[in-house]
């Protein structure tokens, strides 16, 4: 039998070990700031050539499911009804029951052979665009986790998120406006976490436009037009500036202040170029259409996304459009699934059209994502769970094969079992068609150098053109 060693055995033994829990914390402090320079968003060089510039992400939050919009399963339809043939994970979010077909019919699109569900008939035309991986999967199964994980790479701790550390290693090309925006962002699961820069200077942080809980036509920058005449802006600017210089050669370095005051020379900028940007009235009635504008239904998604297509075009690194919170059907699956595929659908494909006519979509990367997927399986009468063992994600453009699929579930979607997908693989592809290597791109932070994808992630070879 195994004895235990007492307490008193254990404390005297391990006691050493705290010493050097100590001695790892003072060196940490002593570790100074990063010394941010005096344009921290300026564009730096790649790693290598880059296929993409700049980033579109559209999240699905809640989790939307892949065996009823891109991961056809026949056999799911053969055998509704019946009990799960293999067993279901070990941990669960909550108790499921029987196989459930989808409500939904499946064709096959575009030159490749695209499968795709009545769910979405606009994307279904912008297939041999597309390149899906259904083979994705992640660590978690609770939503605040999960998109942790989706946005930072972690879903313990946090992280900077992953269009900070687009921002922090190429910079924008604008420098009138911010590196990374994020339009309607969600309020739950996470917040602000989502998007922060963490423990990375706040340059690198997200723009919020609005929340999750703001009409799209009613968001923006806000106060961005000031009262205050130039000339007097650029002045207090330049005090404040001269102040921060007596404060670090009397009191040495603040990364907080410096932050602070790039913070205000980025709202001078912003004057003259983010109302413009902003401003939709420019925009044809055609185009407004294309992105459903003209429509109750997608008109708020709609305008995300033209948003985006706005601020990519004139140099923003990293945007990102969010359908919040939608997507979590434990009930109601066909009509709610329904809804909100129908407010997303024609904006995404409007999107994709207008990058690929005004020739930005060869060096755009587009992302479609949630934080996981549904279980094949019942819950209730007409829901699923969660499942992070397997879901479907989309990328366009930027550098990815068109047309393809990549990577298989199982007969019924449960578990990916074919060229699976980790999202840290997903976040190292990512950088990699940014020109960035996820293994270099690192930040010093309390004595460690972090980066996004942790200690994991391998680059998706096969997706690339």
């Amino acid at each position: 039998m195994r004895h235990l060693p007492h307490r008193r055995d254990l404390l005297r033994t391990s006691a050493l070990g705290f010493g050097w829990l100590a001695l790892a914390d003072l060196l940490a402090a002593a570790e100074p700031a990063p010394r941010l320079s005096s344009d921290p968003l300026a564009p730096r060089p790649a790693h290598f050539p880059a296929k993409a510039k700049r980033v579109i992400f559209l999240f699905m939050h809640g989790g939307p499911s892949q065996v009823d919009t891109f991961d056809y399963k026949p056999k799911l339809t053969a055998d509704d009804g019946k009990p799960l043939p293999f067993p279901k994970p070990r941990v669960v979010s909550s108790q499921t029951g029987n196989l459930l077909r989808s409500p939904w019919a499946f064709k096959q699109y575009g030159q490749g052979g695209a499968w795709v569900s009545d769910l979405f008939p606009n994307l279904a035309k912008c297939v041999d665009d597309l390149c899906f991986v259904k083979s994705t999967h992640g660590s978690n199964s609770r939503h605040g986790g999960a998109l942790l994980e989706l946005h930072t790479g972690s879903d313990t701790f946090v992280r900077p998120s992953m269009g900070s550390w687009v921002t922090y290693g190429l910079g924008t090309e604008n420098r009138d406006l911010p590196g990374y925006i994020t339009i309607c962002p969600t309020l739950t699961h996470g917040g602000v976490n989502n998007y922060s820069s963490a423990f990375m200077p706040a340059v690198y942080q997200a723009t919020p436009l609005g929340n999750a809980g703001t009409p799209s036509d009613r968001v923006g920058v806000p106060f961005v037009a000031g009262t205050t005449p130039r000339d007097q802006q650029r002045l207090e600017l330049d005090l404040l500036a001269e102040l921060d210089r007596e404060r670090v050669t009397t009191h040495g370095h603040d990364a907080a202040l410096e932050s602070r005051i790039q913070s205000f020379e980025m709202a001078f900028r912003m004057q003259s170029t983010a109302p413009t940007v902003q401003d939709l009235s420019k925009e044809t009635d055609e185009t407004k259409k294309l992105y459903g504008l003209d429509d109750p239904a997608t008109a708020n998604f709609g305008r995300q996304c033209l948003m985006a297509r706005r601020f990519a075009e004139v140099g923003v690194r990293f945007v990102q459009c969010t359908h919040s919170y939608k997507w979590d059907q434990h009930e109601n699956l066909k009509a709610d699934h329904g809804k909100n595929a129908r407010e997303v659908d024609k904006p995404i494909a409007g999107l994709l059209t207008d990058l690929k006519r005004r020739g930005l979509l060869k060096d755009t990367l587009v992302l479609w994502a949630g934080e996981f997927g549904r279980t094949p399986v019942a819950q209730g009468k007409d829901g699923r769970d969660h499942n992070p063992h397997a879901f479907t994600v989309f990328l366009a453009g930027g550098g990815v094969k068109p047309g393809i699929s990549y990577g298989a579930t199982d007969d019924y979607g449960y578990y990916a079992v074919e060229n699976k997908v980790h999202v840290h693989d997903l976040h190292a592809t990512m950088l990699h068609l940014l020109g960035l290597d996820h293994t270099k791109l690192t930040y010093r932070h309390a004595g460690r150098d972090f980066r996004l994808t942790d200690v994991h992630g391998e680059v998706v070879k096969a997706i690339l053109s």
